[in-house]
């Protein structure tokens, strides 16, 4: 069998190449032919997939591919405004025999926050959140209009980013649409798929190196020696390119008003109505908002929020053992205060940048020490 071939074609855009290898990895499985290993306390229950953006190019049946193959505990798809993925990854995990969820991750505007970041560096009043627990990509009609609002407010943010930074990159333009097409399943364009294109755009506009070097050093501010090895690693290149155009202080950069995102107390409304659970999502507790724990677990569950996720790869190691410790001690606290407020937590690298984690490092003892809180939390979704 071969296996980068399935692989391959399990990451495929078109949904019937995916169902199809999806049954071939069934057979393998089963056959022996890819080995699976033995399932323990791993996990990763924050899996976006190509749907909204995976750093790897992961559709949702590869990521259960990926976890059967792993021997992973359980598994969850978390896509960026949209529920594309959600039935086939339910399908994949029926057929792999794999425990997992599915969620939505959203950006809302917090009323009683809006002087206070809180785990959106830059913008005070903005949270990341997130609903867990989606049975379906299908949400009841009466949920539809505001289903349909996300996707168009996540496309409408992008687009005029695109907008701001053509301007900003002339000669080298992107089209909006044409990137919908080519970079992604389903439509939904995200900040990453943008910085791929603008890229790719600008190494066929200069194909000459020497060139290439000089549009990237005077467009994104940097000496040539620097930007020809930031060339030579498109990750790292495009990483810049959406820090220095998109990002606070870029020619790109949009600063979100509270009309942009919906209310938490509406996010939530929507999530419950499709059978989900509005879940917190947690930065590192260093923000004002998010220091301010007890008040932000308690104002979180007025508005029905009933579980809670983080990302403990960015919790763990700092760039000094003092900013370790710092990241660790907010770490302990979290976990506590969310044991205490009843606060089911998941866990999850989110895999929605190259170079991020496919599963957490469950051995380091920062992180071994809250193993049975989060596989508990686990059981309490799968």
């Amino acid at each position: 069998m071969d296996i980068k071939d399935l692989e391959s074609r399990l990451n495929n855009f078109d949904p019937a190449v995916r169902k199809s290898a999806l049954l071939e990895a069934k057979a393998a499985f089963e056959n022996g032919s890819i080995a699976a290993a033995e399932v323990s306390g791993i996990h990763n229950m924050h899996c976006h997939t190509f749907f909204s953006y995976n750093g790897y190019g992961y559709s949702p049946s590869y990521v259960v591919y990926l976890a059967k193959k792993m021997g992973f505990y359980a598994v969850g798809l978390v896509d960026f405004d949209v529920l594309d993925g959600v039935d086939e990854f339910m399908e994949a995990l029926q057929l792999l025999g794999v425990r997992g969820c599915c969620g939505m991750e959203t950006r809302a505007f917090i009323p009683e926050l809006a002087d206070k970041e809180i785990n959106s560096p830059g913008e005070p009043g903005i949270a990341y959140h997130l609903g867990c627990g989606f049975t379906s990509g299908k949400v009841p009609a009466e949920q539809q209009a505001f289903a349909d609002m996300l996707r168009k407010n996540a496309n409408n943010r992008t687009r005029k980013v695109v907008e701001l930074v053509n301007e900003y990159l002339a000669p080298v333009s992107i089209d909006f649409d044409a990137v919908a097409k080519k970079y992604t399943p389903f439509g939904n364009v995200t900040e990453r798929h943008v910085c791929s294109a603008y890229r790719d755009a600008a190494a066929a506009l200069f194909p000459e190196k020497a060139d290439l070097v000089n549009f990237w050093s005077g467009k994104l501010n940097m000496d040539s020696a620097e930007t020809a090895k930031l060339i030579d690693n498109p990750v790292k290149l495009e990483g810049v390119i959406r820090s220095k155009t998109m990002k606070s202080g870029g020619a790109g950069y949009v600063k979100p008003s509270p009309e942009s995102f919906p209310t938490l107390a509406d996010m939530n409304k929507f999530i419950t109505a499709c059978g989900a659970t509005p879940t917190l999502a947690w930065l590192n507790g260093l923000s004002a908002g998010e220091n301010a724990l007890d008040e932000l677990l308690t104002l979180h569950k007025k508005y029905g929020t009933a579980a809670a996720t983080l990302i403990p790869a960015r919790n763990v190691a700092g760039a000094t053992p003092e900013k370790s410790a710092a990241l660790q001690a907010e770490l302990d606290r979290f976990i506590a205060a969310c044991s205490q407020a009843d606060l089911p937590l998941l866990a999850g690298t989110e895999m929605n940048a190259p170079g991020q984690l496919l599963v957490d490092d469950f051995e380091d003892p920062a992180l071994k020490k809250h193993l049975a809180v989060l596989l508990k939390g686990v059981d309490s979704f799968c």
